[in-house]
């Protein structure tokens, strides 16, 4: 797919691995999810862009490279994206950091927001979208929808898995979007879960099932 990259890393692959066993206790499952979140950041941070400037080591002055203009914006939808967002401010301390509140209807699985807060000057920003479990997508649009109308520019989606399903319907809405993901899995079920995907992770993740 055009617009999905697979990030196939052997450290991602084998943690992921491990979330999708269910005997995973809920602080094994957090500290996997935070440790998968800095991976995947890696991947799709690859690409941004440098500048050079003058720093003086302890025995010369020389040319380095630092990162140019705004940093990031990780944008996690509540309740699983705060999953991946330890483990990414960790590896971008500067980042700001937008939260959107969604839920899932039950019945018709159209995304519902009942929050949503972002920085000011989204437009000067690369917004990641933190939404690990990309089933159905419309959480993803309705995400990108918000980020969008306040400003920003560029967006990002970062998930763990992904169905075909879905893809198309961020790209139909967004196609200048891309997705970095861990795995495309095959199809959902009636509630709108992955399949075999790892379940409800914002259950497994804070214990509340």
């Amino acid at each position: 797919m055009d617009s999905v990259t697979i990030v196939d890393h052997p450290l991602v692959q084998h943690k992921l691995t491990l979330l999708r066993d269910k005997s995973r206790s809920t602080k094994v499952f957090r500290e996997l999810f935070s440790e998968i979140g800095t991976l995947l950041c890696y991947e799709v941070t690859r690409d941004l862009p440098l500048e050079m400037i003058e720093v003086e080591t302890p025995l010369a002055k020389m040319k380095s490279p630092i990162l140019a203009g705004k940093k990031l914006v990780f944008a996690p939808i509540v309740r699983a994206g705060m999953g991946f967002l330890e483990g990414m401010l960790d590896l971008v301390p500067s980042a700001r950091v937008a939260h959107i509140g969604l839920y899932r209807d039950p019945r018709t699985l159209v995304a519902v927001e009942y929050f949503f807060k972002a920085p000011d000057d989204m437009a000067d920003r690369l917004a990641l979208v933190l939404h690990p479990m990309l089933a159905t997508g419309n959480s993803a649009v309705a995400a990108v929808d918000r980020l969008k109308e306040a400003g920003a520019k560029s967006v990002r989606i970062v998930c763990l898995l992904v169905t075909a399903q879905a893809v198309e319907k961020v790209r139909a809405h967004h196609p200048d979007v891309h997705i970095w993901t861990a795995a495309i899995d095959e199809s959902i079920n009636d509630q709108g879960y992955i399949l075999p995907g790892l379940g409800d992770v914002g259950d497994r993740m804070y214990g509340t099932r």
